[in-house]
């Protein structure tokens, strides 16, 4: 990030959401609002002011596990190192004014509107973890079940158990630990589809981070199927077994909490082995759960008018022979915007995006095909068929009726099938043409 920062010609707006997209490829008008930080730019990210500041709120960085000033910066290196303030939770005691020796305070400051034009756009929105409903596995019900995400925090240095491990009900240091995988994912009920393997890795990961730190540790893998499917993953793999991680193929339906020691009982069977269902006990219990769609992609969606596929990520042009271009020219996906990925996928998709867009940019003209629909007005019935069917969203119905937006028109000539009227027209496959060539046929034979 500091490397971004620091590139010539790169404008970072942060703390900023886009609030209205117009335009095409080469000529897009977006619209950004600055959110107010409540700190000027003169802010040289001190601290001061979070010493004094007496209210405090929810961390979202850390998952919760603690708690955050109400002035605050989102996060350690955060690019730019700028305060914030949370008004939900500041209560105007104007400490932090007093404390800021730079005058960077000002509780008067307004969201800002900034519009910029741009030839092309990409789109990388990540993704968010799956929040598995209350109860199930025990989750928000029993404090010793956490997620991947929690556990990551919790193994971080800068996290806020400073990369110890503990147990949320008393702080203690598990020493039988199980992993759960596929939690929300390969799920007929919640998400069919899987996390590209990104979940089994992630597990196998932690568990050598916390036997590395804890070699004591009793530590079970509990999966439908490990898919270490990437350059050295299957030998990864391999490797954390032989440091005594143990993997058990077994799908996990109920967990019991012993109220006196908070330790989770569980039900399993080993499915490739004969030893029956067993009733084991673990102290700390981790849910991989599956990478879902990040929150407002529908918003983004029809801001930028794409498509989502089955699964609520960003539908690509073509699944396997373009999945880098959407159907908007000069619009493309990068990352898990467009499905679940590892991160050398996700680099790879991000170079990949920035290479078809570098291809296009640096053209004078966009060249596009004449094949596009035209509408004959005064045939038009105005019934709105053309408009539904258009994969492209690139008919308009007026008071005048329908027009096309030639850009985004891809000749594919779904109006054309379903306007009653015979209103819609593709150039260059007129009827009229089509009969000419029949005749010129039947003349020479």
């Amino acid at each position: 990030m500091l490397q971004a920062a620091r590139t010539p010609g790169l404008n970072l707006y942060t703390y900023s959401q886009v609030e209205e997209v117009t335009g095409f490829v080469g000529n897009f008008t977006v619209k950004i609002r600055k959110r107010a930080r409540y700190v000027t730019n003169d802010c040289n990210g001190c601290g001061a002011c979070f010493e004094v500041c007496p209210a405090f709120g929810y961390n979202e960085f850390n998952e919760g596990m603690d708690s955050r000033r109400a002035i605050y910066v989102s996060f350690a290196q955060a690019v730019p190192s700028l305060a914030q303030i949370d008004m939900e939770r500041c209560i105007k005691c104007e400490l932090c004014k007093g404390a800021c020796e730079v005058d960077a305070i000002d509780f008067d400051q307004q969201d800002e509107i900034v519009e910029i034009n741009v030839g092309s756009i990409v789109v990388a929105t990540g993704w968010d973890e799956f929040e598995p409903p209350i109860g199930y596995l025990g989750y928000n019900k029993y404090p010793n079940i956490i997620t991947q995400l929690k556990l990551e925090r919790m193994l971080a240095p800068n996290g806020p158990t400073i990369g110890h491990l503990v147990r949320p009900s008393d702080g203690k240091e598990p020493k039988i630990i199980l992993f759960i995988q596929c939690v929300g994912s390969r799920d007929l009920n919640m998400n069919t589809y899987c996390s590209s393997g990104v979940c089994c890795m992630i597990s196998i990961k932690n568990s050598k981070l916390i036997k590395q730190h804890y070699p004591e540790a009793d530590i079970t893998v509990a999966y439908m199927d490990m898919r270490a499917a990437g350059k050295d993953y299957e030998e990864y793999f391999t490797l954390s077994r032989k440091e005594g991680i143990k993997y058990i193929r077994t799908n996990i339906s109920r967990i019991k909490e012993d109220p006196i020691t908070h330790n989770l009982k569980i039900v399993m069977q080993n499915t490739l082995g004969s030893s029956g269902l067993k009733e084991l006990e673990y102290e700390l219990v981790v849910l991989s759960a599956s990478m879902v769609p990040a929150t407002d992609v529908k918003k983004i969606g029809k801001m930028l008018k794409l498509e989502n596929s089955q699964d609520g990520f960003f539908k690509e042009f073509h699944a396997r022979l373009n999945p880098i271009d959407t159907k908007i020219p000069g619009i493309v996906l990068a990352g898990v915007s467009q499905g679940p990925k590892s991160i050398v996928e996700t680099i790879a998709q991000g170079r990949a995006a920035a290479s078809s867009l570098a291809r296009l940019m640096s053209k004078d003209k966009y060249r596009i095909l004449l094949i596009r629909a035209s509408v004959d007005k005064d045939r038009c019935a105005k019934c709105g068929l053309c408009e539904l069917n258009c994969p492209y969203d690139a008919i308009n119905l007026t008071d005048d009726g329908a027009e096309v937006n030639e850009i985004y028109c891809r000749g594919c000539g779904s109006c054309l099938a379903n306007c009653p009227s015979e209103a819609i027209t593709l150039r260059y496959y007129r009827e009229p043409q089509y009969e000419k060539q029949i005749d010129a046929i039947l003349e020479e034979v």
